[in-house]
């Protein structure tokens, strides 16, 4: 199912594409939550202290890769909105090619530092050999990782978000069921859990790029496209790097704060990691919508459609808005069971409540970077935006942590560095997004076109 963000009604449009992704970003975050959970009430707190901590390392990494295919999506959503199947091609094949080098570079890094990266995160010495067993098994399937997430952004790209979905959910199926026979009934720890995740990644890469190599589509991806053209790499790289720094530099920023609660003790630990789990419900919201309004805005761009692209940005302001709202509220209400999943030991859940009660309500402070963030990719102005994220969301987190938190030292601190630097984001980006950014010229010539037709 391939659906054309040109045409319709935008409401619609906008919820029926970012549903299944919506769906699909939770069946990724099964992935993890089956690894926390069985490890958690499996093995106990120290397990799930190291696979949690594990996961911020993780994010760290595919983060790089994941915000270059992100990038690029918006670049193949412009060909697919002009209607250029044959730049959509070669962009693929080109972005291919970028983004796989990328991520064996990261793959070998992890296997030469892992080490000093454990030692940076200040990892407990009951935790450390769990940990590092974990990692390197985890980062072997780094691989299946990019692949899945590059066809699957070329996917969207193009108006199927379903696919994905349903490769997903057979994924998801496979790690749990591994899971539980790896650690509950084969006893081989966090070992296996880190297996089961690898093998289950390689599902969901296997069928997306069977799906892709086999459609009789016009995007169909073939290497033969790679015909080296540089003005294409460049355009790639000006949309694609951008965005992939932005990640970088986001997880780094989330790097630093999980060193910094590594300090607390393994009960924090744990906690963070129960709240990393719930944490997650919201984050695959603003992903899904970040790209269906990314997507949105590219082929309506590509198309010309500047008045109903800009309609296309408040309509998801408000769908971003009222899903928050509604997640927020669900999470305050029943999050000592969703927590309870995790982890039946009573210290643990009762600071992961603290951390929930505290962060959750300033949720709604995000919405605007991710909304404003996305319209903005989608028209290819990704530079200036991935610099006020760098600086107001990474850099302020980092600065706080190593000001703030060294005068008060204390998870509260630590805590307040999210509301604090996504409030000063938002309101950076709102100011970019009137009165600086390429909308600009864009909002002129939607003037323009109004006082034409009246």
């Amino acid at each position: 199912m391939y659906q054309d963000l040109a045409k319709g009604s935008i409401t619609k449009g906008l919820l029926l594409f970012a549903a299944p992704m919506v769906a699909g970003n939770l069946l990724q975050q099964l992935y993890n939550i089956a690894d926390t959970l069985i490890v958690g009430q499996a093995l106990g707190r120290n397990a799930l202290a190291s696979v949690g901590s594990a996961f911020t390392l993780m994010t760290f990494l595919t983060s790089v890769f994941l915000g270059l295919s992100m990038g690029a999506g918006a670049l193949f959503s412009i060909y697919q909105g002009r209607g250029d199947q044959t730049a959509l091609r070669r962009a693929a094949a080109h972005a291919f090619a970028l983004i796989l080098a990328v991520t064996l570079v990261l793959a070998l890094a992890v296997y030469l530092w892992v080490d000093p990266i454990l030692r940076f995160l200040q990892i407990p010495s009951e935790l450390y050999g769990a940990m590092r067993t974990y990692l390197l098994i985890i980062f072997a399937g780094l691989l299946a990782t990019f692949l899945y997430n590059f066809f699957a952004c070329l996917l969207r790209a193009v108006g199927n978000s379903v696919a994905p979905l349903w490769f997903l959910g057979a994924a998801a199926l496979l790690n749990i069921g591994l899971d539980l026979l790896f650690v509950v009934v084969l006893k081989m720890e966090v070992a296996g859990a880190a297996l089961a995740t690898i093998l289950s990644q390689l599902l969901s890469a296997a069928l997306v790029m069977w799906t892709l190599m086999r459609t009789k589509e016009s995007f169909r991806f073939e290497l033969k496209h790679l015909k080296v053209d540089k003005p294409m790499l460049r355009k790639i790289i000006q949309i694609g790097f951008p965005a992939g720094l932005q990640s970088v530099l986001y997880s780094i920023s989330n790097v630093v704060i999980q060193a910094n609660i590594n300090s607390f003790g393994t009960n924090v630990i744990a906690a963070w990691a129960v709240y990393g789990k719930v944490d997650g419900l919201f984050w695959m919201i603003m992903d899904a919508m970040g790209i269906a309004i990314t997507t949105f805005a590219g082929q309506n761009f590509g198309a010309r459609k500047y008045e109903r692209m800009q309609k296309g940005h408040y309509v998801g302001l408000g769908i971003t808005t009222i899903l928050t709202a509604i997640l927020a509220a669900g999470v305050m209400l029943f999050g000592s069971i969703l927590g309870s999943l995790f982890t039946s030991d009573p210290d643990v859940l009762a600071e992961s409540m603290t951390i929930i009660r505290f962060v959750t309500p300033f949720w709604f402070s995000y919405i605007c970077v991710n909304v404003f963030s996305s319209t903005l990719r989608g028209i290819g102005d990704t530079f200036i935006p991935m610099l006020l994220i760098c600086f107001g969301t990474c850099g302020l987190r980092v600065l706080w942590i190593f000001t703030a938190g060294v005068i008060y030292p204390g998870l509260y601190t630590s805590l307040a560095s999210y509301p604090l630097s996504w409030t000063v984001t938002s309101v950076a980006f709102i100011i970019y997004y009137y009165k600086f950014s390429d909308m600009r010229r864009i909002n002129k010539l939607i003037k323009k076109e109004k006082k034409e037709r009246q």
